[in-house]
């Protein structure tokens, strides 16, 4: 059984608490006395089911955003909480943390994507510029190669050419 102190007082919060001077019941300590409210099973509904409203809406502020994830969107989800439960400090402290938190994860993914496709265009690029130099090589040959051709009166077909004109 636990004690509260000294006789006639109870916890600092109100809410139902095991008997003092019974075992096995539940009194209702309202914050400042013991009231004539008992109950015999599990204590009744009181102030700890706000409580837990409040803690499953803050619950769902967080995990929400993984459900918005399948859109790409993972704010949007502690953003309906925040806008839905804002009178609720508790749950707008948790719903204002997962949207902060998402939307700062948002723009850190969307810099580093930028940067990566930057960087793979320049690393690709650079690899590409001495592929396409000799491409420009073999072009200005080949060409020069029809044209001798030519002015042997040799026929003469460029190679991995594609023939769209008969």
């Amino acid at each position: 059984m636990e004690t509260y102190g000294a006789p006639g007082r109870g916890p600092a919060s109100a809410g139902w608490y095991p008997d003092p001077g019974d075992s096995g019941s539940w009194r209702y300590w309202d914050g400042a006395r013991w009231t004539d409210a008992v109950s015999s099973a599990i204590p009744p509904a009181g102030p700890t089911a706000k409580r837990d409203d409040s803690r499953s809406w803050a619950l769902a502020a967080h995990l929400s955003a993984l459900l918005a994830l399948f859109v790409a969107l993972p704010f949007v989800g502690p953003l309906i909480v925040y806008l839905a439960q804002k009178d609720d400090p508790y749950v707008r402290r948790h719903a204002a943390e997962a949207l902060n938190f998402n939307i700062s994860f948002m723009i850190y993914a969307a810099v580093l994507g930028t940067v990566t496709v930057i960087l793979l265009l320049i690393i690709v690029g650079l690899l590409l510029i001495p592929l396409l130099l000799a491409l420009g090589l073999l072009w200005i040959v080949l060409i020069c190669v029809g044209a001798v051709k030519a002015g042997q009166g040799e026929e003469y077909r460029y190679p991995l050419t594609i023939r769209f004109v008969r």
